[in-house]
């Protein structure tokens, strides 16, 4: 029997990007799948079910909207009877140009902790009751290495991950209660399709990146797959509050 088999999950931004690659995942490991983003993901149900056989949906949605939230909720639990899992993916980053501190818009600072920090916020504020009625769950927040190391020039969003530690933590301590495990991914500079499309980030970052890793090479989305769906098993029940770095050595959570 697949490892997800009976689940359903939730991977908000899971129509690009690294999303995508976590929406294919989990319905590879057996869970029916709910991609949530700004952007279309109807072609990628469709392809997901017919590839891995899972059932998948999708709906497009604004994280950062409590209203949409609730629909997306409502929609999920209707469409597969339970929510087992949550990715809370959606971000703002790789449309990010390196901006001084002193130069930083007010309104960008608060789009980017909008969707950012907000959004995971209401994911969990939705979904959470359903999970503690079932007495299961698991919600698999995204941050990044950034958030140990720093990283000049991107000061919203590497605050904004450095939160979804912390949200992590004090999470993991309400909800441990009800036998809802919350634990955190932090990739390292990955090589995506999105990424790969704003080149200033890779400009930037990528050779000090390298120099920083025990293992010296460029990181690929399917190398933060095995760490999702990880976190998303049985395999992880006894697992909560923690902060797995996929990154190739480069920080030490």
């Amino acid at each position: 029997m697949a490892r997800l088999s009976g689940r359903a999950a939730i991977v908000t931004g899971g129509a690009k990007g690294i999303g995508r690659h976590y929406s294919e995942a989990l319905a590879a490991a057996g869970a029916d799948v709910m991609i949530a983003d700004i952007a279309d993901g109807e072609k990628l149900a469709e392809a997901i079910a017919g590839k891995h056989g899972a059932r998948a949906a999708s709906m497009t949605f604004d994280v950062s909207d409590e209203a949409q939230v609730k629909g997306l909720i409502a929609k999920t639990r209707e469409r597969f009877g339970r929510i087992d899992i949550i990715v809370n993916n959606a971000a703002v980053y790789s449309t990010l140009p390196p901006v001084k501190c002193t130069d930083i818009e007010v309104a960008l600072w608060d789009k980017v902790m909008a969707v950012n920090v907000r959004g995971p916020f209401l994911m969990v504020k939705h979904v959470a009751p359903h999970m503690i009625a079932q007495k299961s769950g698991k919600i698999i927040n995204i941050a990044s290495g950034t958030a140990y190391k720093g990283l000049p020039d991107f000061l919203h969003y590497v605050t904004s991950k450095g939160a979804m530690v912390s949200f992590t933590r004090a999470l993991a301590r309400e909800l441990g209660a009800h036998n809802i495990c919350v634990n955190t991914l932090a990739p390292g500079l990955i090589l995506s399709e999105t990424g790969l499309e704003n080149t200033a980030h890779l400009d930037q970052s990528r050779a000090g990146v390298l120099a920083s890793r025990a293992l010296k090479r460029d990181g690929y989305p399917e190398d933060l797959l095995g760490a999702l769906v990880f976190l998303a098993s049985p395999d992880s029940d006894f697992i909560t509050g923690q902060t797995l770095a996929v990154d190739g050595g480069s920080v030490n959570t």
